[in-house]
């Protein structure tokens, strides 16, 4: 694709720095997703300025009156240190008439509250674990449809915050006990959902009206302690030393039949529909012993470093991490009916090629 202005925006602290020389694996993992995409960026051609934003928009505005980007690449994953508040940002870039990629603000309000996205998956007869919500300054009283085990999240934060061990609960004083720390460390109200004994699944969806689901993806747990769940918890998320002690991988979902393979692929692309999730995405799921999938999260604008289930996936079907990142542009840019130019690139596969021109309606040079 042709050169753009790419302003990229991020939280202050995620600004990546000029190198990576002398950093510990501890910072590099900090930044590696704002590295990823600043210098493949401009290893693609285009002319990169980034922005930290986190209390006032007024340096967007500014940015966007001076650089006078082409699109806005979003990253930003808080602001004002909340998760909700990242849907804003985004309609504040619609009003400024400014393409940026990722998904639009209706589809982040929708996705970003577990409850209401499971209530919508539930009204769609999408699998979902039966869930109850425990509001802050409540205590957990558990309804008699909610057998044990059951597992005790935040209902809005991601990236598995607050989650441990710890969370799947099957005693009512265990319940009452998890629900009370996610309010207190947290701050949110508490979702109390059952435990879905099974795989832990992942599945990116590229596209806007057209949706391309990508390689079914799968995070396997080759070591754990003793007793231990293979759930996504703080540690397996975000902990590199205990990635390597506990030999948390992730990688091509295998044993997996044609027919379920499809099944999981077409359910992911529905929930994205029903979401009205655009650009690009990720959905999580826990598939159980029966081969039944079951919703679980939705996640617009997931982790997008070239190391992460997203890029990895699309790497397994033929798309660089270099394309990839052209590709968000490209989606970004037509659902603000901006033209796009496309460069034939000869490392694609021609099938992968013709998919991305019908998806995000390229033009040819």
């Amino acid at each position: 694709m042709k050169s753009l202005r790419v302003l990229v925006i991020c939280r202050p602290d995620q600004l990546p720095p000029d190198s990576l020389e002398g950093l510990s694996e501890k910072e590099i993992y900090a930044c590696k997703t704002e590295w990823d995409v600043f210098t493949t960026l401009r290893a693609n051609g285009h002319e990169v300025q980034g922005l930290g934003l986190q209390f006032d928009l007024t340096p967007l505005r500014d940015a966007v009156d001076d650089f006078k980007p082409d699109i806005v690449f979003n990253l930003l994953d808080q602001f004002h240190g909340d998760t909700l508040y990242c849907q804003h940002v985004a309609s504040f870039l619609e009003l400024l008439k400014v393409p940026y990629t990722g998904c639009g603000p209706r589809g982040q309000m929708l996705s970003q509250g577990k409850d209401l996205s499971k209530k919508l998956m539930k009204y769609h007869n999408i699998p979902t674990p039966a869930f109850v919500v425990v509001p802050i300054g409540r205590k957990a009283k558990r309804p008699k449809r909610l057998k044990f085990p059951l597992i005790v999240k935040s209902v809005t934060e991601d990236a598995s915050a607050g989650i441990s061990q710890n969370s799947v609960v099957e005693t009512d004083e265990r319940l009452e006990d998890r629900v009370a720390f996610i309010h207190d460390r947290l701050g949110t109200p508490a979702i109390v959902e059952q435990y879905i004994d099974g795989r832990e699944i992942y599945v990116g969806v590229l596209g806007n009206d057209r949706l391309t689901a990508l390689p079914i993806w799968e995070l396997k747990f080759t070591a754990l302690a003793p007793g231990a769940l293979p759930i996504a918890t703080e540690h397996v998320k975000h902990n590199v030393e205990y990635q390597k002690k506990r030999g948390v991988i992730d990688g091509l979902a295998d044993d997996l039949t044609p027919t379920l393979t499809n099944k999981i692929r077409d359910m992911v692309k529905r929930c994205c529909r029903v979401l009205e999730i655009d650009g690009y995405a990720r959905i999580d799921l826990r598939l159980d012993a029966k081969g039944t999938p079951y919703f679980i999260e939705a996640n617009p604008n997931p982790e997008i470093a070239s190391s992460e289930e997203l890029a990895q996936s699309a790497l397994h079907d033929g798309i660089t991490y270099s394309e990839l990142l052209n590709r968000i542009l490209q989606l970004g840019l037509q659902r603000a009916g901006k033209e796009i130019v496309y460069v034939e690139r000869p490392s694609l596969r021609p099938q992968r090629r013709a998919m991305m021109v019908a998806d995000a309606g390229i033009a040819r040079e």
